[in-house]
């Protein structure tokens, strides 16, 4: 084994090192066994060995980093070291791949925005504000999630960003941080730019926690598109989450209702036409001839009962030759006024009383 100098001491160097550690770990085994004798003697006895093999260790530790820190030096002056040829590393040239030149895309110009559009409150809206609180400015919320249920911490159950009809409510779950109770806080739902709905309440809640805003809104209302929700506290825009609603929505079904309907038919009452008759012997004679038109009737329809009519007997006058005298009218008494009513109609048919006329005949004496 060929050994330099600089080995040769290193490894002397670490060989002391572990004499030394090995001597001190036996006085340490020595004093704890001296610890264990009863008798004085044989315990002062090897207390003596143990503090010998620590003075040997010290000894030990300290002549190797002698040997470590003087050895070689003194060794050269003694020992002239013989030059050793150096090699020489020769350069290896490796063969390098020429990349293709490739054509540099243009740079194109990307438009920037000069001004943020920040979203504000409608008008129309903050008016009817309740709240008199004045909102902490340092009132902050979470991204907002999306999904149809939540779990009883007002977690998001399945949160999505795009729902497919039929939909029926869609929560909007975040968490906030300074909030003070009783400030006014507004939250606007909007389908491709237009409001569909809206909810603006002072705050109950806490002051920090999880929160949410739900939109209830009838299944058929739920059009597809691409929906904005904008949350506010008092009138500072916060936070806005985006969702989109896919597939056609349900078509709404109309439950016929049955409405009544009450038709009134009038039912005329008879008239009675008089009609006067001439006798040779001078004797004008009235006879009553009823004219009955037909009743018309429905269903649901009442009739008024026909109304009653007078009979007038005119008085013959006596004169000295028969004269023919003009059948008298007479006029017609108007019928009462039907009154509607919503029970089943019973008609009637009304049926004319002739009352006879006694016929009196004037006698002349010649």
């Amino acid at each position: 084994m060929n050994l330099d100098i600089e080995t040769t001491v290193k490894t002397l160097f670490f060989m002391l090192l572990v004499a030394g550690a090995a001597l001190l770990l036996v006085a340490l085994r020595a004093f704890r066994e001296a610890s264990r004798l009863r008798f004085f003697l044989k315990r002062r006895a090897l207390l003596g060995r143990a503090w010998q093999f620590i003075f040997f260790s010290l000894i030990i530790v300290v002549l190797a980093f002698v040997i470590n820190s003087y050895a070689e030096p003194v060794t050269y002056k003694i020992f002239q070291p013989s030059p050793t040829i150096t090699q020489t590393p020769t350069i290896t040239l490796t063969p390098t791949i020429t990349q293709t030149p490739t054509v540099t895309n243009t740079a194109t110009v990307t438009p920037t925005l000069e001004f943020t559009v920040t979203p504000q409150m409608p008008v129309v809206i903050s008016q009817d504000f309740t709240s008199q609180v004045t909102p902490n400015p340092n009132a902050v919320f979470s991204s907002l999630s999306f999904s149809r249920r939540l779990t009883g911490e007002y977690q998001p159950i399945d949160p999505a960003i795009s729902f497919a009809n039929p939909v029926e409510k869609i929560f909007a779950s975040f968490s906030y941080n300074n909030m003070s109770v009783g400030t006014q806080w507004t939250a606007l739902w909007f389908r491709d730019g237009e409001l569909v709905y809206y909810e603006s309440k002072p705050w109950n809640g806490a002051s920090g926690g999880y929160g949410y805003s739900d939109c209830v809104i009838p299944a058929e209302n739920w059009l597809p598109g691409n929906y904005e929700v904008q949350m506010f506290v008092g009138e500072t825009w916060k936070v806005t989450g985006r969702f989109s609603i896919t597939g056609e929505p349900p078509t709404p079904t109309v439950t016929p209702s049955l409405t009544p309907t009450f038709t009134l038919t009038p039912t005329l009452s008879p008239t009675v036409t008089r009609t006067a008759t001439i006798t040779p012997t001078g004797t004008k004679t009235l006879q009553p001839s009823a004219t009955l038109p037909p009743t018309a009737t429905s269903t649901r329809t009442n009739t008024a009962a026909p109304s009653a009519t007078s009979t007038k007997t005119p008085q013959p006058s006596q004169t000295s030759a028969p004269t023919k005298t003009t059948a008298p009218t007479d006029t017609p008494v108007p019928s009462q006024t039907p009154t509607p009513s919503r029970t089943p109609t019973v008609s009637l048919t009304p049926s004319a009383t002739i009352i006879p006329t006694a016929t009196r005949r004037s006698t002349i004496y010649r």
